[in-house]
């Protein structure tokens, strides 16, 4: 008889905590999970999910627009109602809270609704409960920050922008990580005026360079109004609506401003300063490759240890997790290169593994294959969104270390190409792959000749 209530306590009922929570569940650990707030953690609630229906519904605007050149006649303008696209997303939410309560109970893992505090290395204590465990893992994902300045209580965070009471016929973003670049877009779909404010001199800082000042193009194109090098001064509120002082001297009035700053780990009021755990610079958890924190038997995962803050990098290392501990072999560290991912901004970036900037620093030559295009779907829509394509080689060794997409479903393409990156193939192995035709992504296929190396 084990001399704990658990083998594994889990803090946090995300993505990366409930894939644990089951998978050790599975191996017969004996499991419960302590979540405060929601089902499903950021990414079901506050993150990819609602961002990405709110993206879809963005994207019917140019779709109205395009159909006249294929013959669709529209009677009458078509009308956005936002409280109709809140309410069906708070619907589907529900009901993907539903899934995860299921999968959890299914699995035989106690769900317990508060917030846990760590006792000590074996003892959380909860919702009046004081409870022992062999392991405790903290999975509590991350949270927005926003900076201090005169009326920054008047913004909104990414967490409060997508239950909006009224929709703002203008819009503000302060920020320049994909949040905010993908907000901009959304809003600016939808129908607002939109803007996005940005210290630096371009937004998008660490993806490849070609790329965010294509995106930069294309979101102008499309109305997007982008304030580069410029930051907000000061906000409050006014008759019309919110007064925003850009620190270059310019007034702007919108009826909300998002501040999509950042977000850091949440790990406040979990007890866990009094374990001088070692962290990073950005206040992360260190972990080694067991997951394990310098205190082996709290474990930690996902947002809160500092990686690429995405759904499938958690669930990854939930994975790893549940095989290091519970599991019957010991896997290989689990690789953080070359993982995909996309920016929902309207055109959308696909992108996977070496910028070019990167590959000049790590390859030394490089060769880089571009394509430039008017997608054949606006040969008769009218629109003038164009599409980018680009592939980096390795020149000594010929393997495809880097691609990049923006266009229309470029998440959708990359995913695909994102598993040749992983496989190391190259750049002959690609131009031996049959394309699909007549498809945009056949480009990744037929670009031979080098745009520079």
């Amino acid at each position: 008889m084990s001399e704990y209530d658990y083998d594994l306590f889990v803090i946090g009922a995300g993505s990366g905590g409930v894939r644990a929570a089951r998978t050790a569940a599975a191996t017969g650990a004996r499991v419960a999970v302590a979540e405060d707030r929601y089902l499903g953690g950021t990414c079901v609630n506050v993150g990819c999910v609602p961002k990405k229906l709110y993206s879809y519904a963005a994207h019917f605007h140019e779709a109205f627009e395009d159909a006249g050149g294929f013959g669709w006649q529209l009677s009458g303008a078509p009308a956005f109602d936002w409280p109709t696209l809140r309410d069906n997303k708070i619907g589907e939410i529900k009901r993907l809270n539903g899934i995860y309560g299921r999968l959890l109970d299914n699995a035989g893992v106690r769900l317990i609704n508060g917030r846990a505090t760590v006792l000590d290395p074996h003892h959380v204590a909860v919702a009046g409960e004081t409870i022992s465990a062999e392991k405790i893992l903290v999975a509590v994902g991350g949270w927005p920050w926003v900076p201090d300045f005169p009326g920054s209580e008047l913004t909104v965070n990414s967490n409060q922008v997508f239950d909006l009471d009224s929709f703002p016929e203008r819009f503000l973003v302060l920020g320049g990580g994909y949040i905010a670049v993908e907000f901009a877009s959304i809003f600016n779909g939808l129908g607002s005026e939109s803007h996005l404010v940005y210290r630096g001199e371009l937004f998008l800082r660490g993806f490849d360079r070609e790329v965010r000042e294509y995106t930069r193009d294309e979101m102008a194109k499309k109305g997007v109004n982008l304030h580069f090098e410029v930051n907000i001064e000061a906000i409050e509120k006014v008759a019309g609506g919110l007064k925003v002082s850009l620190t270059n001297g310019e007034t702007l009035e919108v009826d909300a401003v998002l501040a999509a700053t950042g977000r850091r780990p949440h790990l406040e009021g979990l007890g866990l300063d009094s374990f001088d755990l070692a962290t990073h610079p950005d206040g992360s958890l260190r972990v080694n490759e067991r997951f394990e924190t310098s205190v082996p038997s709290i474990l930690a995962l996902g947002d809160v240890i500092g990686g690429p803050e995405l759904t499938p990098v958690a669930l990854a290392e939930a994975m790893q997790l549940v095989e290091h501990h519970y599991g019957e072999t010991t896997p290989a560290p689990l690789d953080y290169a070359r993982i995909a991912t996309a920016v929902f901004c309207h055109p959308n970036i696909g992108t996977v593994g070496l910028s070019e900037e990167e590959a000049r620093e790590q390859c030394g030559e490089i060769r880089v294959y571009t394509a430039d295009f008017r997608p054949m779907k606006h040969t008769l829509s009218g629109s003038s969104e164009r599409c980018l394509m680009k592939l980096i080689v390795d020149d000594h060794s010929d393997v495809v270390v880097g691609a990049h997409m923006v266009g229309e479903e470029a998440g959708e393409v990359i995913q695909g190409i994102a598993i040749a990156v992983r496989a190391g193939l190259t750049k002959a192995q690609f131009d031996q792959t049959v394309g699909i035709h007549p498809t945009g992504a056949e480009e990744f296929v037929t670009m031979r000749s080098p745009s520079r190396r």
